[in-house]
């Protein structure tokens, strides 16, 4: 800390100030923010952070001494003002804690009552938030043995003003030898961070991290310190070099990775105002603008930015696990040396940890760095690498080179753990935190910590890689396989399971370069294939998953699966059944380690009958399509048998549908007509609008809420809808709109409630929306006060242009209406008001809500039911939905949005 520094305070000027007003508040607030604007103008300028938060602490010493000596202490009093926790370190930010311990000889707090209620009240009054506690030396010591968040503040003190002699008694009383042995402390502490840890979903890779307390922030390296500290007295990170824990690069890199760290936190609590350590996306830019972080190699500033942050956290972790099993080593098993039990020439088990036989094992063997991991696959029981060798590791990662790469021996170990029946994702976990994995696979390499600044990518795309590994080999597991049932059955057929693996490590791989990543990907795929002599088919197969990973997923959320062309379509880009199956797994990991909320029982139900339609497409030949009559023949033939078991009279039923024409019998199923026919049969005419609501599926994890409304056609009828269901608070992610030839329409809207799930046997929900929905269409004029509702704070950071793209069908009579926007709520009302003005219909939509955005289709006609053809009118159709999505985003219209 700084001796002096009359910049940040000027004692002399001070005590002045002090003398010239009656009262003392206004001279210490003004020190406060003239200190405060000097820091701030410091940090700007670039100062060093370390000695920053030092100033800061420093700074404070001088305004709680002046206070304190307010009231007029003896000097032999036994009371003494102690700084503990992180400001006892020495390190304050902005709005940092100020956490004080007034510390007494005696229990007897009577005697320094006044005083001590002076002092606090002064500095309330002056605007410092501390936080305070009273006790004598015995009280610290009870609370101390009782609490490990008090014993810790207490290892870390400071005496700001009284006798020192007070504060050395206190940790006497408080030491190794009294209580907390460093045994039992770094049990305690392990513990805490596990606890802390799995509050951030045990993740470095938060979308808004909390720079102080997720895995890798400063809490992380807070706590190696306080261990050190309690097994060795006083240690900072050089002194852990010092007692053999860390080597000088090591050290190295904590310290700087500490710095960047209270840069950042730094940053955020100016920016807030506050003691704010969640990195907020409200903060995000601004800080990478504060860190002088900028566009390039096509990635943003933030997304810049993110990267060195989450890289900084991700390499203070893997420091952490390996100080920490040394810790574990050292103190929880002091002075055993279990017995070595030989794997082989190179590697040995000790207490169930693997090592080296010697040091020089990987200089004189380099394929060793990868046999590691294969042998900890081919040994589950193995709990991890012993501290001396994952140094040994991290300090011969410059042997991979690209001689190494082309070994025969390297490759056919990397293989062989794809073809691991356990441990697979745990090892490339383990080889990724060790650096091992970015070294071996450069392309690999230049994707770590790479964040995509949005809501849907909600893991940086290596943690995301890994995970969808992970999703994949819990598909193995008997528990999951009424979650995923399709997908269990199929990954236990797969005949090369090894292949989804390496499709699944090389999906993603291209992000970040520009262009096509699926189509980069494929390109690194097949050099990867060709590299580990991989035989033909399979490389195929690879490469093909990788260039393919999204058309499932498309396919299902973007078209209309009722069309047979569609189908078709899709089944010619599969070619065999072989590969459908292999791509309906990857596709169902990767949806669930993108993001866990995108996962739903819908987007289930949608795949699942892409999936099966498909297949029977292929079963059926692709020289043999079905056509769109023989589809229907089909439909009306099934639900003609349905309802004739019911009762229903087949005459009376092929008159209803004949008003109704082809496309209501290509978008529903034979037991939906059915269900449809038999309610309106029995509708009483005139009456309120017919609303049915059922499940589209009785498997627990599939299908969702299917809505179906009968009622003499309105103008503005869709446009009512979706603002019902928008306050109602149902998601719509299909829409079918029909209209008879009698000027009926037969609307059926398949929801998920807000929080993503179905509605399910809930009499009072259902009562509440069908009542809901009548009372909405019977009083129309009321709806467009009902879409007004606040933004959440996320959705507010990506207000992008919206992008509008109108295109006519080749197959069939509609217009196709593309829109990609912010979320926002009652933006479907929105968009039913715009084609209520144009006077368009809408037959079909598809409504997909990933993250931030919304990706919806819509099928549209003019009031003649035929598709759009004025290109004016496309274009003001296309100018009001951008002008209008734009206005609730605060933007002003983009007119390189639009294309036709």
């Amino acid at each position: 800390m700084p001796q002096v520094d009359p910049e940040l305070f000027d004692r002399g000027q001070f005590q002045a100030e002090l003398a010239l007003k009656s009262s003392p508040i206004a001279a210490f607030k003004k020190a406060i923010r003239q200190a405060r604007e000097v820091l701030d103008n410091r940090f700007a300028s670039g100062r060093d952070i370390r000695r920053l938060v030092e100033d800061r602490a420093w700074f404070v010493d001088q305004i709680l001494r002046a206070a304190w000596e307010r009231f007029g202490w003896s000097e032999d009093a036994d009371i003494a003002l102690l700084a503990v926790g992180g400001y006892g370190r020495g390190e304050l930010h902005p709005y940092s804690d100020i956490d004080l311990l007034i510390l007494l000889d005696s229990a007897d707090h009577e005697v320094f009552r006044e005083p001590i209620e002076g002092f606090l009240t002064l500095l309330w009054d002056i605007g410092l938030e501390v936080g305070q506690s009273v006790r004598s030396v015995a009280e610290c010591g009870e609370e101390a043995r009782a609490d490990l968040t008090v014993i810790t503040n207490l290892m870390e003190s400071r005496t700001i003003a009284g006798p020192e002699h007070l504060r050395q008694r206190m940790l006497e009383v408080t030491s190794p030898e009294q209580m907390w042995p460093s045994k039992h402390f770094f049990l305690a502490k392990r513990q805490e961070q596990r606890s802390r840890h799995a509050k951030y979903n045990d993740t470095e890779y938060n979308l808004e991290p909390n720079v102080k307390g997720s895995p890798g922030g400063l809490r992380d390296i807070q706590t190696i310190l306080w261990v050190a500290r309690r097994q060795f007295g006083s240690l900072n990170l050089h002194g852990l070099v010092q007692q053999g824990f860390l080597v000088e690069s090591e050290c190295s890199t904590l310290a700087s990775s500490q710095e960047f760290l209270w840069k950042v936190r730094y940053a955020l609590h100016m920016l807030a105002g506050r003691a704010e350590d969640r990195l907020l996306f409200d903060h995000q830019r601004k800080i990478a603008a504060l860190l002088g972080f900028e566009e390039g190699d096509g990635k943003l500033a933030i997304e810049r930015f993110m990267q060195k942050y989450y890289r900084v956290v991700m390499g203070v972790s893997e420091l952490s696990d390996l100080i920490n099993q040394h810790f574990e080593e050292v103190i929880l098993r002091a002075g055993e040396t279990g017995q070595a039990q030989p794997l082989n020439s190179r590697f040995q088990l000790r207490d169930g940890y693997i090592e080296v036989t010697h040091p020089n094992v990987f200089k004189r063997t380099p394929f060793a760095l990868l046999e590691i991991f294969v042998l900890m696959a081919q040994h589950p029981d193995i709990k991890g690498v012993r501290a001396d060798t994952i140094r040994l590791l991290r300090a011969s990662r410059d042997l991979i080179d690209d001689d190494f790469r082309k070994d025969i021996r390297n490759t056919s170990l990397f293989i062989e753990l794809f073809k691991s029946t356990q441990g697979i994702h745990r090892n490339l976990r383990r080889m990724n935190r060790y650096g091992i994995l970015g070294r071996y696979l450069p392309e690999f390499g230049q994707i770590i910590g790479q964040m995509q600044h949005d809501l849907f990518h909600i893991y940086t795309v290596d943690a995301h890689t890994l995970n969808l590994i992970k999703h994949l080999r819990k598909l193995k597991w008997p528990e999951l396989a009424e979650k995923f049932p399709l997908a269990s059955k199929l990954m236990d057929k797969l005949p090369k399971p090894e292949l989804i693996y390496l499709a699944g490590l090389y999906h993603d791989i291209g992000k970040g370069r520009g262009g096509d990543h699926s189509e980069l990907g494929a390109v690194d795929a097949e050099a990867f294939c060709a590299r580990h002599q991989l035989p033909v088919w399979d490389s195929r197969l690879v490469a093909w998953l990788v260039q393919h990973h999204l058309v499932m997923s498309t396919t299902a959320q973007r078209k209309d699966l009722s069309d047979p062309q569609v189908i078709y379509d899709f089944a010619r880009v599969m070619g065999d059944q072989t590969r459908l199956d292999y791509l309906y797994v990857l596709t169902v990991a990767d949806i669930n380690a993108t993001n866990p909320s995108l996962w739903n029982s819908w987007r289930a139900s949608l795949l699942r009958q892409l999936y099966t339609e498909t297949k029977r497409a292929l079963r059926r030949g692709l020289e043999n399509p079905l056509d769109r009559e023989e589809q229907i023949r089909q439909t009306q033939s099934a639900a003609i048998d349905i309802l004739v078991r019911n009762g229903t009279d087949q005459d009376d039923a092929e008159q209803l549908w004949s008003q109704l024409g082809d496309d209501y019998f290509l978008r529903h199923t034979a037991n939906d007509v059915a269900w449809h026919t038999e309610a309106i049969l029995q509708h009483p005419a005139g009456n309120d609008p017919l609303v049915l609501i059922k499940e589209t599926a009785q498997r627990e994890f599939e299908g969702a809420t299917q809505i179906f409304i009968y009622a003499p056609d309105q103008h503005d009828f869709f446009a009512v809808t979706v603002a019902a269901m928008s306050q109602l608070n149902l998601n719509i992610h299909d829409a079918r709109i029909i209209t008879s030839t009698s000027q009926f329409t037969l609307d059926t809207y398949i929801v998920l409630d807000a929080d993503g799930g179905r509605i399910g046997e809930n009499p009072a929900r259902i009562r509440e929306i069908r009542e809901g929905l009548i009372d909405a269409l019977k009083n129309p004029d009321e709806y467009p006060a009902i879409i007004q509702r606040r933004v959440p704070r996320q959705l507010k950071h990506f207000a992008f242009p919206p992008q509008v793209t109108i295109s006519n069908d080749a197959q069939r009579p509609v217009t196709i209406l593309e829109l990609i926007a912010p979320d926002r709520p009652g933006l479907l009302a929105r968009i039913g008001r715009i084609f209520l003005e144009f006077d368009l219909s809408l037959q079909n939509a598809k409504i997909a809500t990933l993250g931030e955005r919304v990706e919806d289709v819509f099928f549209v006609t003019d009031a003649r039911n035929q598709p759009l053809s004025d290109p004016e009118l496309c274009q003001r159709l296309q100018e009001a939905i951008v002008s209008q999505l734009s206005q609730a985003n605060g933007q002003s219209l983009d007119p390189t949005r639009l294309s036709i």
